[in-house]
């Protein structure tokens, strides 16, 4: 995996965590080779890898993601014991 480009994404996304989960899933996509999503989305040199091809889509906006909203924690209320 190219070191600038990976750089560059974490930049763009904000967070490393996220961007291995982006980049993980899209390297499966391209690998699994049935068409359609698995095609890459930008131009790249030939010999280039699926994760180098992933920070490209992700660097030139043709992938995206979505976070879920934060939920505030909420502490469990304890239940009830029986007196014996």
């Amino acid at each position: 995996m190219n070191a600038e480009l990976a750089k560059r994404a974490v930049e763009r996304v904000g967070n490393p965590n996220v961007l291995v989960n982006i980049v993980s899933r899209r390297v499966r996509q391209l690998n699994s080779g049935n068409g359609g999503f698995n095609r890459p989305l930008v131009d790249v040199p030939a010999g280039t890898g699926a994760a180098d091809t992933a920070l490209r889509e992700i660097l030139e906006d043709k992938i995206g993601y979505d976070l879920p909203e934060a939920l505030p924690a909420v502490r469990p209320t304890p239940k009830k014991r029986k007196k014996n």
